[in-house]
């Protein structure tokens, strides 16, 4: 004999489906091994480059600084001589100490002229004009033009004989030539590109201010002026932190226009210059040159650093 059970009402079956919350049931979906492998490679892939294209290279970089190597022969050929490129640098390589003034000279100029030249940009260009679309692209073009042509740009206002600047003034200065001069003509072409980048780094900050903060301000009477450095600069600091570190990184790695010109001799010494120069040079001195490196990447580490530990804080 069969016993057939009852069929629950449907105010039971609804509740069952639902849970005992009333709830929708919730469905955890769970990963497949095509998912895992898929996350997987997602994550090592970009991993191991970094690893192997950043990391083994500047460990390398400070384990060769404590050495003495010119790149000819086998690892074997290495003779460690701890701390003696540093002592070097320091002491008796006279280069050095106009390279690191340089240096400080060029994160000056670019931290007071381009930086606040793109604010004024930034903020001219977040008002909505017409044609604002254009001044954009016409600003950030000199950030993406070649090394090339950029050099031969400022070529022909540079040039001693045929360039604009001399024709103009009727003056006969070699703008790349003169120790004197060389430096701050190299330093105008360098601020003219990277007054586009800081442009659209504040540019993009201004657009994410909340409209609001404005218009209390307005209300308050605050000119636009007194609003702008009170309310809105403090408000993007995270943009103004980024963009001292990569005022300061860019002032540490400039070497293209440098190189071009005169390859970082004559009035133009700047610390990467120094770093090619004794790597790849006739010199070959791969220790010396790592030494140079790694007091770069120390500089720059700074500054990173303190990056990252103010916008950690700020996250917590």
């Amino acid at each position: 004999m069969s016993v057939t059970s009852p069929t629950p009402p449907a105010r039971v079956r609804r509740r069952t489906a639902e849970g005992p919350a009333g709830g929708s049931a919730r469905r955890v979906r769970r990963f497949t091994g095509r998912d895992r492998l898929v996350v997987s490679l997602m994550v090592l892939v970009p991993t191991l480059i970094v690893v192997l294209l950043v990391w083994l290279p500047a460990l390398a970089t400070v384990a060769l600084s404590f050495a003495r190597w010119e790149g000819i022969g086998s690892i074997d050929t290495i003779e460690w001589v701890g701390w003696r490129n540093y002592h070097d640098i320091f002491t008796i390589y006279p280069p050095f100490y106009p390279a690191l003034q340089h240096n400080l000279i060029w994160l000056a100029f670019l931290f007071v002229v381009p930086t606040v030249f793109g604010i004024f940009l930034a903020v001219l260009l977040d008002k909505e004009l017409r044609g604002s679309r254009f001044y954009q692209t016409a600003f950030y073009l000199p950030v993406v033009l070649s090394l090339a042509l950029t050099g031969f740009i400022w070529q022909l206002l540079y040039s001693r004989d045929q360039g604009l600047i001399n024709a103009i003034t009727g003056a006969q200065i070699d703008w790349y030539g003169d120790p004197k001069v060389n430096l701050w003509a190299v330093l105008v072409a360098t601020g003219w590109k990277h007054v586009g980048y800081i442009m659209l780094l504040y540019l993009a900050g201004l657009k994410a201010v909340d409209p609001s903060l404005r218009e209390a301000a307005a209300m308050d009477g605050s000119s636009e002026l007194s609003t702008f450095f009170r309310v809105i600069l403090p408000v993007m600091r995270p943009i103004n932190l980024i963009v001292l570190v990569v005022t300061v990184i860019d002032s540490l790695r400039a070497f293209d226009l440098v190189w071009v010109v005169n390859k970082g001799r004559n009035g133009l010494e700047i610390i990467a210059a120094l770093v090619t120069q004794n790597v790849v040079g006739e010199a070959s001195r791969i220790g010396f040159g790592s030494a140079l490196a790694t007091i770069m990447l120390l500089i720059s580490s700074v500054f990173v650093v303190i990056y990252l530990n103010v916008v950690m804080r700020e996250q917590k």
